[in-house]
């Protein structure tokens, strides 16, 4: 698709327009090897209606944790779990618990109407980077959580903020339920683990930020996607200020980040299905290729390449046949950020993603190169994907006989999940027993199957957590 001409930004290099090539032999390869290659991915777990019904799951999910809480948290699973990607044991489960017994307001914003229950924080970004923030005490309300109230601290000046490196500290204080086994803080979450450590979480304590000046600007940029009513779902569910600050600010152990993790899921989920799969093997790129070491590039950065490429393109080009196409844009803008150190992040273009990523000389110029060979290579650059690669070596037939069942696997054991954190009894609802015993008969057909082409697999134990990662 060299054919095709591309308009590009002064900044960020991500691509805005797309003109259509004629229909030259090469634009027929790409177009045949892009719909196999979307095919295949169907059948690896990333096809729209598996995506959904994970997405659908763990929102049900987030619900429950967050009546459990008596409405004192919310509750929002982040990143690819929500986005539907990725299989009930395949990475961390990202989630964002938010603290609703007090409030963060941008600067601006008249507090007279909140309830005065209710904590009040300023969120002052004057002497921040954009995107960050210090927050001040306003106002005490009626009750304030422990942990809130143990990691403010007196600024010198007669004026107290919430230290988010406190904040953090004191959050790793917090009980743990049963069978959840924590482990020392990572940045602002803190990891646990469960069934004997098979199943990771990332839990990160956030706090409300009401920041309409943000929003609003957001909301008015002129695109071609999402549509109004995605953009207003987006404004409605609002932000959040998580304990972290800027790598190497001199307020780094006070700052708080602002983040749109609800928004961003409700963006992903709302990709056409080729962009989704066009982020699924940019982030296979970045880990199956480039391998960062110290999260110099990471899947919220190629994330923010495909909001881009979705926004500044008309959704009738972002199609099943373009899939390789956007893929090498996506690649291109990959590129230009690693060589600038410049990737704006979507919600807030101030901020700069790449502002504080740990990029040795040696190591950007050696994924320029890989990153130009791949884009040099046409179709046959997904090859460099593992995860592909054994995909197009399989058989067809035993492929998507095996990709049924370990869905099917999936789905079974999200409704468990469900189900025990409604509170059924896991040894008498009907529901999670017949789920277990069509598990089981999963399994045993799955290994009897091996068994049959000459492979050997008598640890039922290990051949579930396989077939769930």
């Amino acid at each position: 698709m060299a054919d095709g001409g591309n308009r590009r930004n002064a900044t960020g290099e991500v691509p805005i327009q797309f003109v259509q090539p004629s229909r030259s032999g090469k634009l027929l390869q790409y177009e045949h090897a892009a719909k196999e290659t979307c095919t295949l991915m169907d059948w690896l777990g990333y096809g729209p209606h598996i995506r959904q019904a994970r997405s659908e799951a763990y929102k049900v999910h987030d619900r429950l944790l967050t009546a459990l809480s008596g409405g004192s948290a919310t509750w929002i699973t982040t990143g690819s779990k929500a986005e539907g990607l990725t299989c009930y044991l395949e990475s961390d489960r990202d989630i964002i618990c938010v603290n609703n017994n007090l409030i963060c307001i941008e600067e601006g914003v008249d507090s007279s109407n909140i309830l005065k229950e209710t904590t009040i924080l300023r969120a002052c970004s004057r002497i921040s980077y954009p995107g960050h923030y210090i927050l001040l005490l306003q106002r005490y309300g009626t009750t304030i959580p422990k942990r809130v109230d143990n990691a403010l601290c007196d600024d010198g000046y007669g004026r107290t903020f919430l230290s988010s490196d406190l904040y953090v500290n004191e959050c790793l204080n917090i009980k743990p339920t049963e069978g959840q086994e924590t482990h020392e803080r990572a940045g602002p979450s803190t990891p646990s683990t469960f069934y004997g450590g098979a199943l990771h979480t990332d839990i990160v304590h956030a706090l409300h930020l009401y920041c309409p000046s943000i929003l609003t600007r957001w909301a008015a940029r002129p695109r071609n996607w999402p549509t109004p009513d995605i953009v207003q779902e987006v404004v409605s569910v609002g932000a959040v200020v998580t304990p972290v600050g800027l790598k190497g600010s001199d307020y780094e152990h006070v700052e708080w980040r602002l983040c749109f993790n609800a928004g961003e899921n409700v963006l992903v989920n709302n990709l056409t299905d080729t962009m989704v799969k066009v982020y699924v093997l940019l982030k296979m790129v970045k880990q199956d290729v480039l391998k960062p070491r110290k999260k110099e590039v990471t899947s919220f950065t190629v994330k923010n390449i495909v909001l881009w490429i979705a926004e500044n393109n008309p959704q009738s080009l972002l199609h099943e046949r373009s899939l390789l196409h956007w893929l090498h844009e996506g690649l291109y803008a990959l590129r230009v950020a690693i060589d600038t150190k410049e990737l704006p992040y979507y919600m807030i273009p101030e901020r700069n993603l790449m502002a504080a990523c740990a990029l040795e000389h040696e190591q950007k110029l050696s994924w320029i190169a890989t990153i130009n060979d791949m884009i040099e290579e046409g179709p046959i650059m997904i090859l460099r994907l593992p995860q592909i690669r054994r995909a197009l070596i399989a058989h067809t037939e035993p492929l998507r006989w095996y990709s049924g069942r370990k869905i099917e696997m999936e789905m079974l054991v999200l409704i468990c999940m469900n189900r025990i954190t409604l509170g059924m009894d896991e040894e008498t609802d009907v529901i999670v027993q017949a789920a277990i015993t069509r598990s089981a008969d999963i399994r045993k057909e799955v290994r009897h199957r091996m068994i049959m082409e000459g492979r050997r697999e008598n640890n039922l134990p290990d051949f579930y957590q396989s077939m769930l990662s």
